[in-house]
């Protein structure tokens, strides 16, 4: 099972990775299906979240393309929020039915185009998207996911920023609320939960490095970007409607 689970966790670092994001509401998917404890799998969905966008944001701030005032305002407003979601008990059937949503989700959001080409100017909307930053993380430490996979479409929509400063902002913003959010979820279940959880992982998160390194740095240019997206879409979209179907 655990080769299965690592052989899965690879396959969705790298998917998610060359498309800007973690892939935690996946981990935290193949993890549920693999029927271990829900109450272990946002600390090891946001643990390998963490391993996957870290490398991603410190390349994009090397390049100098991370919108530094805009993204830490949304990130800033965001991470409080995380952390209280990861210390809220939820129990199971809750946690099933909100981490399939957040799939179905997911999978409806990857399907909206995305143009490489320069912004136009910004939509009016482009200003309230602050007051969205601090729900997503709420839903990000709540559930295991860094709530980026939510946030790049809604700064696409708006025309907030071309698209290589709202990939470099989504990364930092899960990075960051992992962060909130595995805190809040070490406060909930206490460092021995953390501890065990990491140790059972520990396959997972190597597989994780390996994939996450392999489509941050390659972008998987096997197949065309948008081929890429859609079958990640249909995978989580999927999975969440298994999960929904079994609450």
């Amino acid at each position: 099972m655990i080769l299965l689970l690592a052989i899965g966790f690879f396959l969705t670092a790298l998917l998610y990775a060359s498309v800007g994001f973690g892939g935690g509401s996946t981990y935290s998917a193949l993890l549920a299906l693999s029927g271990i404890d829900y109450r272990l799998l946002p600390l090891i969905s946001l643990a390998c979240n963490i391993v996957v966008v870290a490398g991603g944001s410190w390349r994009f701030a090397l390049a100098g393309v991370t919108p530094w005032k805009g993204a830490m305002l949304l990130t800033g407003i965001a991470a409080p929020a995380a952390f209280v979601g990861g210390m809220i008990p939820i129990d199971r059937d809750a946690f099933m039915l909100l981490l399939g949503a957040s799939l179905v989700l997911t999978g409806v959001t990857m399907l909206i185009p995305v143009s490489e080409a320069q912004s136009e100017d910004p939509h009016p909307l482009a200003r309230a998207m602050p007051l969205i930053a601090a729900p997503l993380g709420f839903l990000a430490g709540l559930v295991g996911i860094g709530g980026g996979i939510f946030l790049a479409p809604l700064l696409h929509l708006t025309r907030w920023r071309d698209a290589r400063a709202i990939a470099a902002t989504a990364s930092l913003f899960i990075l960051v609320n992992s962060l909130f959010g595995l805190a809040g979820q070490m406060a909930k279940t206490g460092p021995g939960a953390f501890a065990g959880a990491m140790a059972e992982a520990l396959p997972l998160l190597i597989a994780v490095v390996i994939g996450g390194q392999i489509g941050s740095l390659m972008a998987v240019r096997v197949l065309p970007l948008k081929w890429i997206r859609w079958l990640t879409a249909l995978l989580v979209t999927v999975v969440g409607a298994r999960l929904l179907t079994g609450v």
